[in-house]
């Protein structure tokens, strides 16, 4: 029982935040799911949640998504998810749990000095932000980090920005779970997990108006941080 509780409590954040801030379920949340439930399951369960909390967001504002601009990664990201399944269905439980503290890592650490990028720019930046987001979104549940650096290289707002990452963040979920299945979790946890994705929902609405983007970028990039670096060293120490 308790177990469960803290898987609903950590969905719940990650919904909150990713509700605020269009990005922000897989940084904060998966690093907590890998380690709760395994590699494996915690990456599935990251895309499930987070493809729902994006298609939860889209109501209400699909028509801002940048729609022409996002087709080109959506396209290059397709073509990566297998590739990333597959590699995390070959990788040992260790290696995998290293890998994607490292990637969340480094992923926030580019994010946060706000790396600016020649190769993301234009339609091969884009291509290359799709595929690396496809690749890692598959194999450790964290594409938001190359999309957001590609917005960033791009010179989007963070109104711009949120409905287009969620519009992606809801394809490419899809994609991972097509190539990898459902997690296999029992019914009362999925029950406690759609209720923490709509408190969660709920929340970071209410939220949206009264946090700063400057602000709720902080607080998603140091809670991101801190769970890579927690996951990076379990996953070194089993090795």
């Amino acid at each position: 029982m308790a177990a469960d509780l803290v898987l609903g409590g950590v969905v719940l954040v990650g919904s909150s935040v990713q509700r605020l801030a269009g990005i922000g379920f897989a940084l904060v949340s998966a690093p907590a799911l890998v380690l709760l439930l395994g590699a494996g399951q915690g990456v599935l369960l990251a895309n499930v949640a987070a493809g729902t909390i994006s298609a939860v967001g889209l109501v209400g504002s699909w028509r801002q998504v940048r729609l022409a601009a996002m087709l080109p990664l959506v396209a290059a990201a397709a073509c990566t998810v297998p590739l990333g399944a597959w590699v995390a269905a070959r990788l040992p439980e260790p290696e995998l749990l290293a890998g994607t503290g490292a990637l969340v890592t480094v992923a926030v650490l580019l994010v946060m000095r706000g790396a600016r990028l020649p190769a993301l720019r234009g339609a091969g930046g884009a291509l290359a932000a799709g595929a690396a987001s496809g690749f890692m979104n598959s194999s450790a549940g964290v594409g938001g980090p190359a999309v957001s650096l590609y917005a960033a290289n791009a010179g989007w707002t963070a109104r711009e920005f949120v409905p287009s990452a969620q519009f992606y963040g809801l394809l490419v979920n899809v994609f991972s779970i097509s190539a990898k299945g459902l997690p296999r979790l029992p019914g009362q946890a999925w029950l406690l997990v759609a209720a923490a994705i709509a408190v969660g929902a709920a929340a970071g609405a209410v939220l949206a108006g009264r946090v700063s983007d400057v602000r709720a970028r902080r607080i998603v990039l140091l809670l991101a941080l801190g769970g890579g670096l927690v996951t990076l060293v379990k996953g070194l120490w089993l090795l």
